[in-house]
């Protein structure tokens, strides 16, 4: 039996980014949301471009949306954060 390398059009792969940073960051912001206190972060949402954090969604008390936004930016590496969370759940 002859082992072969992978190829793809004889060229061996390349992987570019096997964790990209913004799926860190993002886990990270997540993990910080949903273990702070004084916020439900069950409805919020955290998507990376960059270093920058958007977060969406929405809560209970505008004091949840302050804090989601103190909370993201305590993280290391997070540079800005954009908040675009709202008030008020709709059932």
């Amino acid at each position: 039996m002859v082992f072969k390398h992978q190829s793809f059009h004889e060229e061996p792969p390349v992987v570019e980014k096997e964790y990209p940073p913004e799926a860190a960051l993002e886990g990270a912001v997540s993990d910080a949301l949903g273990s702070a206190g004084g916020i439900d972060a069950t409805g919020i949402h955290v998507v990376a471009e960059g270093t920058t954090i958007i977060l969406t969604g929405s809560v209970m008390y505008e004091s949840e949306v302050v804090r989601a936004e103190e909370v993201a930016c305590s993280i290391a590496g997070v540079s800005d954060v954009r908040n675009e969370v709202t008030t008020g759940r709709i059932a």
